[in-house]
Parts: C-alpha cells; sequence; structure tokens
C-alpha cells in the first residue's frame, strides 16, 4: 500500500523500466504477438507497440463519461480561469450540464502522457455497455476519433455462486452463515457498506460511519479494510464500544475481503453505499441496487455524477473534497453520524422519489444482463475486437 500522492506517482514513474524487458520477451515470443493490449496506466507500452509494428489498445479502469469529461475539460480552455481547487466549472461539450472542480495540478503530467498514448492507440477497451452510457459512448468515440469495445459488465461473467463468491480473493466471512442472515430480511431492506479495498478513510471517520449505520436502525452489512493502522484502530474501538454487540442480529461486519458480487445479487440488498470505483459502481448498477455515493479521490468524483446527476440511481452522502493519500488526518471528519443517516433514510425509505430510482435501477439490471447475452452489444463488441486483432498485419508488415 502505497501512503501518500507522492509515492503513488513515483511508483507510475518507475513502471517504465519494465518498458525493456517487456520488448524483450515479446520479440522472443512464438508465434508473435498481434497487439498489446495495455492498462492505460502503462502509457509507454504504446512505444513498445510502435517498435514491434502492432497495435497498441488501451484498457481503462474508467467509465465513457469520464474519460470524455477528462478529455473536454484538457481540450478545451475552461480551468483556465478557476483559481481556487473548489471553485466549481461546467464542462464543456457533454449531452449533460456537468459541474466539476478543476482537475488537480499534481496528476496533470501523468494525465496528458496517459491522453497523449490514448491517441495513439489502435482503440480502447472499456468495462461498460453501450446501453449504460450511450451518449457518452457515441461521444467519446467520436471526439477521441479512436475504436471503443464496451465489453461490460464483466462481473456478470460468474454465473455461478461459487464464483461469486471468490471473485477478487477469498472472503473473509462464512458464505453460508452470510447468505442465510440475508434469506432472513425482507427484499430491498439491507444496506450494504463497502468503502474499497484501498480505503484511506482515518479512524474517526470510520467511527462516525459505524455511529450512522447504527442509528439507522436499517440491517446492514459493513465491510472493513484490513490490515491497516485504521483497521486496528477501528477493531480496538469495536471491541471497547461492544459495537457488534449493540447491533446483533441488524448488522454484519466483515474485517477483509467481502464477496460483493454474491451479496449485491441477493435480494434483501436494498442499497449500496459505495466509494464510486468503477468496478464497484458497475457491480451495483449490474446487480440492481440504488447507490449511496461517498467517493474518495480521483475519477470516483465523476462516478458519482453519472449515478446521480445522469442514471438518477443514488444518493449524495456529501463528500465535496478528495481525500489525497497522505492527506487524511489534516482533512479531519468530512461526514457526520447525521449525513449517513440522512442519505440512508432517503435511499431506502419508500414511496415517491425512492421508489422510481429503485426502477430504474432495475431496468438497467436488465440491461446490463441483455448486454452480455451470446447476440447483444458487449458479447458481439468481444467478437469484434477478436476478428479486428486478427485482421491486423504482423510484425513488419504492420505500422500504426
Amino acid at each position: 500500500m502505497l501512503h501518500s500522492t507522492d509515492l503513488v506517482s513515483n511508483f507510475f514513474k518507475s513502471l517504465r523500466l519494465l518498458q525493456l524487458p517487456l520488448e524483450n520477451l515479446l520479440k522472443e515470443l512464438t508465434p508473435k504477438p498481434s497487439c498489446i493490449v495495455s492498462d492505460t496506466c502503462y502509457p509507454w507500452t504504446v512505444d513498445t507497440a510502435a517498435r514491434l509494428n502492432i497495435p497498441r489498445i488501451s484498457f481503462h479502469g474508467f467509465s465513457c463519461f469520464c474519460l470524455l469529461c477528462l478529455y473536454n475539460l484538457h481540450t478545451s480552455t475552461v480551468q483556465e480561469n478557476v483559481t481556487s481547487n473548489s471553485d466549481y466549472l461546467v464542462v464543456p461539450g457533454l449531452p449533460d450540464q456537468i459541474e466539476m472542480t478543476k482537475v488537480r495540478e499534481k496528476w496533470k503530467d501523468f494525465g496528458e502522457m496517459v491522453l497523449a498514448a490514448d491517441m495513439k492507440s489502435y482503440g480502447i477497451i472499456i468495462n461498460t455497455f453501450e446501453e449504460l452510457e450511450s451518449e457518452y459512448v457515441k461521444e467519446c468515440t467520436k471526439t477521441k476519433g479512436r475504436k471503443v469495445w464496451c465489453l461490460g459488465p464483466v462481473s456478470l461473467c460468474n454465473k455461478q455462486d461459487i464464483d461469486k463468491a471468490e471473485r477478487g480473493k477469498k472472503a473473509a466471512v462464512d458464505i453460508s452463515e452470510c447468505l442465510n442472515w440475508l434469506d432472513s430480511w425482507p427484499p430491498n431492506s439491507v444496506v450494504y457498506v463497502c468503502l474499497g479495498s484501498i480505503c484511506n478513510l482515518t479512524s474517526s471517520q470510520m467511527i462516525e460511519l459505524g455511529l450512522g449505520l447504527e442509528a439507522s436502525k436499517k440491517p446492514f452489512i459493513w465491510v472493513i479494510r484490513g490490515g491497516n493502522n485504521t483497521s486496528k484502530e477501528i477493531q480496538e474501538w469495536l471491541l471497547e464500544e461492544k459495537f457488534e454487540e449493540r447491533v446483533k442480529g441488524r448488522g454484519i461486519l466483515i474485517l477483509g475481503w467481502a464477496p460483493q458480487v454474491l451479496i449485491l445479487s441477493h435480494p434483501s440488498i436494498g442499497g449500496f453505499l459505495t466509494h464510486c470505483s468503477w468496478n464497484s459502481s458497475l457491480e451495483g448498477i449490474s446487480a440492481g441496487v440504488p447507490l449511496i455515493t461517498w467517493p474518495l479521490y480521483g475519477d470516483q468524483f465523476w462516478n458519482e455524477k453519472l449515478i446521480v446527476q445522469v442514471l438518477n440511481i443514488g444518493v449524495r452522502i456529501g463528500v465535496e473534497v478528495p481525500l489525497d493519500f497522505g492527506e487524511e488526518e489534516e482533512i479531519g471528519v468530512l461526514v457526520k453520524k447525521e449525513d449517513v443517516v440522512k442519505a440512508i433514510n432517503i435511499l431506502m425509505d419508500e414511496g415517491g422519489e425512492t421508489d422510481d430510482r429503485r426502477k430504474r435501477a432495475r431496468e438497467f439490471q436488465i440491461m446490463a444482463k441483455r448486454a452480455t447475452e451470446e447476440t447483444r452489444s458487449s458479447s458481439l463488441m468481444i467478437k469484434l475486437l477478436i476478428q479486428d486483432i486478427m485482421q491486423q498485419p504482423h510484425g513488419d508488415d504492420q505500422h500504426i
């Protein structure tokens, strides 16, 4: 785990040292590779692909919405007149009116390298499905001038419960006990809470979250990341305050990795409090579960905009400030117990807007499942991608 923004930045820069070993390896392979599919965080692979005369395809962990927003901000002058990181601006050239604070300067150089590599790449693979953000897929394809393959939701590749349970890594909870507990609750009644495997909230902020879950009076599953100082402090607080006894029968705590896809697919889950990473967001959308959005940093704030403003399937908890690594204690508590209770009540209470939000979430769930069927959009995209790669000339016959 890297505990500061500078360390993360240096880590990505150091990855370039892998370029020569990778090129040597690819030259030795038989048969020769037809293309390089590279994570977007490895922009230098576009140069490797050019030297080998094969196409480079970039894989993005972002949504099309996020990519288009970042691209339009980069290619416009709208940020030049914004002096404060807290001031909002309207992102130009979008199908919807989206306001966001300016892109942080500390990531500007790396972001420009990623964008430049994308513009030299043959195309982009994204874990999304066309029906979810169709206007943004069209605009992303048009503005970037590159092929875009939407191959998601990849979480729906896991059909069996055992595959869902072990997606990512082995769960830190007894699966049968967890499912039996969920079976004991009515449909749409349980709140699932998980802020990601690299959650960097302080212990004081996590305590506020726990108190909010308790005060909400709603049944919940709360996943607490393990293996860091904050988790140790939280575990001490849980024991001292006898928190698990106080919520016994109504709350389950998972200390470590959770079988998220399996839990979200259970009918008793009625809401997902998430940090809005794209993987987690899409897993919630694919399960038809409305979301409470608590972004921490990076693209998560863009995903919140998509979830709440464009798709209308989420409720904001109210975070405005990114939680940069190494600055957590300085920033302090951003979300109070009362904020947690308010967001849960808005999302979970029946009637009116809540029912409409839940209905839209179910509609996106149906779209997601259809997209992965044999003759539908994402399945067809996979076939077209393979065909496209197979038709590319190899080696010295190819020039990108």
